[in-house]
């Protein structure tokens, strides 16, 4: 029998943004089951109605414009583009390409550095916004090995730089670094910035008034905002210093510009300032460039990957250097499987784990883990964006934490970004460091950032909010009979690893998943949920997804050996009113016994 629909406050039609009508949105609406397995088949009545997508995973438009752009100009019939911020990035989807497509024709695959023109350029501007597009071009044949790099790596351009540098594009004020006497392609050969000092474009350099001026009225004039465009530095050292823990109240930017450097903190490690916090476009990509620069610093060694992981993360290490030892349910038995291994000489570059994990929200036992770091000298990676770091702080334990900005800490799910921190008391501190500083590209887009400044300045009081509601749906879907297993850090068998990094004033977060006892209780239950419906988590609203559907289409039964079922619902929890949000998933519940009449 069909599931039966309730009439929901919260439809969106397939394909809009989320938020609807967001140009900028990084979720799109996916509202029904149906819908979810329909995107993943590639059906027309899905993908035709397409706005939007998760970037990563669906390239956006005004990029996809941009990039048939350059193939038009600098380009051959039958190619494609793939566009990054920098030359070295392109480069390594480059290097990428050739690698995976060994056996077919790469000799095509090429770089198009396009940089400011600055003859035909206000120099103020281009001082302040530092545009510039490296654009990897390949055969179109070569298209679905391009995209993979584009996915695992996060470091593809954001759809606000690819807006900006398109209008460039469009009045010759970017072109070909070839065209132009002097080059300022970095070459990736060695530290720093670009090597040519009179093209050189320095993003952190000082705004002057008339800079201030002149971009404002520039962006104005294009794309009708007031953004001033020179608080970009300012805006950075604000995200640095709240992902820092420095800043444990709501505060505006001027507040937290005028904060003492060595303000206490909610990251308790001695030593730890905000110079040890890094920006990148992505969450992915601070998790991409940590494996890249671990193998740089350490050595070419396998990685390990510790608990059921989100799926770029996995694939990171299988792809990229000498594999990875999988350790799917992120059990005692299995650290005591690598406890052997270890002692028998095994060699290991790093431990990725997620704390919690996604989307079975288990914990695993990082002081376990950080005692075998120490004794087999291997790194440990801890991925916090679900735990987030007002709920829990394991930088004591990891030697470098990394997290989606993208998520809770922007909240309003129209910009992208990823953070990553260096523990300064970790024993392998001093190696990273140093290679961080002779690698390390700032590539997150000056307009980006400064809406993730401002996304991020109620940060402290959303967790509290989404912490409390997420813990009364924890109860009501705890006390269903035909809800199987609700999986959340403070039910989960794994509660004690969690709890002991949680800070004092911490919650469970805003995550949790749940299964049903039969796949048309999980259909009905989702398809008459009267909240929005798509990808992405930490909303300010309550996001629900299919989410194995999503992820793992290709690989369910992968997946199911290592308890993670296909009929399993995702819920980020938000902003909404708690009595609202109970009595919403309560009459989802209800629609199920309803649909089987």
């Amino acid at each position: 029998m069909a599931p039966m629909m309730i009439e929901n406050e919260n439809d969106v039609e397939v394909g809009e943004s989320l938020p609807p009508m967001t140009e900028h949105a990084v979720s799109v609406s996916l509202p029904t089951w149906r819908a979810n397995v329909g995107y993943e088949e590639g059906e027309e009545w899905v993908i035709s109605k397409m706005k939007t997508g998760y970037p990563r995973f669906f390239i956006h438009k005004e990029i996809q414009k941009f990039a048939a752009d350059i193939v038009q100009k600098h380009g051959k019939e039958g190619e494609g583009a793939m566009l990054f911020p920098t030359h070295c990035t392109a480069e390594r989807c480059q290097d990428f390409i050739v690698r995976i497509a060994a056996d077919q024709d790469t000799s095509q695959v090429r770089i198009i550095d396009l940089v400011p023109a600055a003859e035909k350029a206000r120099a103020e501007e281009l001082k302040v916004i530092s545009p510039r597009i490296s654009a990897v071009l390949y055969p179109l044949e070569l298209f679905k090995v391009a995209k993979q790099f584009w996915q695992h790596s996060g470091d593809g351009v954001s759809s606000r730089r690819a807006e900006y540098c398109h209008h460039l594009f469009d009045n010759a004020v970017l072109v070909d670094a070839a065209s132009i006497d002097a080059q300022p392609t970095r070459m990736c050969k060695g530290p720093r910035r670009y090597q040519n000092k009179k093209t050189s474009i320095d993003l952190d350099a000082p705004a002057t008034p008339q800079d201030t001026e002149t971009v404002t009225q520039f962006v104005e004039q294009r794309f009708g905002r007031n953004l001033d465009l020179s608080m970009t530095k300012n805006a950075k050292l604000a995200i640095r210093r709240r992902i820092a823990g420095s800043l444990t109240a709501d505060v505006a930017l001027a507040e937290a510009l005028s904060l003492d450097a060595d303000s206490e903190r909610t990251r308790q490690v001695a030593d730890f300032f905000e110079d040890d916090v890094y920006l990148y476009p992505t969450g992915m990509s601070s998790i991409f460039n940590t494996h890249r620069n671990l193998l740089a610093a350490k050595g070419q060694h396998k990685a390990i990957v510790y608990g059921f992981p989100y799926i770029d993360t996995l694939k990171i290490t299988e792809k990229f250097g000498p594999g990875s030892q999988f350790y799917g349910y992120g059990s005692d038995e299995e650290l005591d499987d690598l406890e052997k291994r270890l002692e028998s000489g095994e060699k290991y570059l790093a431990l990725f784990t997620e704390f919690p994990g996604n989307p079975l929200l288990r914990s695993p036992d990082l002081p376990r883990i950080r005692k075998l770091a120490d004794k087999y000298d291997f790194c440990v990676v801890v991925d916090e964006t679900i735990g987030n770091f007002i709920n829990v702080n394991v930088l004591p334990y990891a030697d470098v934490v990394v997290s989606s900005l993208t998520k809770v800490f922007s909240g309003d799910s129209n910009v992208m970004g990823g953070g990553l921190v260096l523990n300064p008391k970790g024993p392998n501190y001093s190696v990273l460091k140093k290679q961080w500083d002779l690698d390390y590209e700032d590539n997150h887009w000056c307009e980006d950032s400064i809406f993730m400044e401002r996304n991020s300045r109620d940060f402290v009081s959303r967790i509290d909010r989404i912490n409390s509601n997420a813990e009364a749906i924890c109860d009501v879907l705890s006390a269903h009979p035909r809800v199987k297993q609700v999986n959340y850090p403070k039910t989960s068998p794994t509660r004690a690893n969690y709890e002991m990094c949680k800070n004092p004033k911490g919650g469970h977060g805003g995550l949790l998943s749940a299964t049903f006892h039969t796949r048309a209780d999980a259909v009905a239950f989702f398809d008459n949920l009267d909240t929005v419906k798509g990808p992405s988590l930490g909303t300010n609203f309550t996001l629900a997804s299919p989410y194995v559907i999503l992820a793992h289409y290709g690989e369910l039964d992968w997946a199911a050996k290592w308890d993670v079922e296909a009929d399993l619902i995702r819920f980020s929890v938000g902003l909404e009113e708690t009595s609202k949000l109970v009595d919403t998933f309560t009459r989802a519940l209800d629609a199920m016994g309803k649909a089987s009449e």
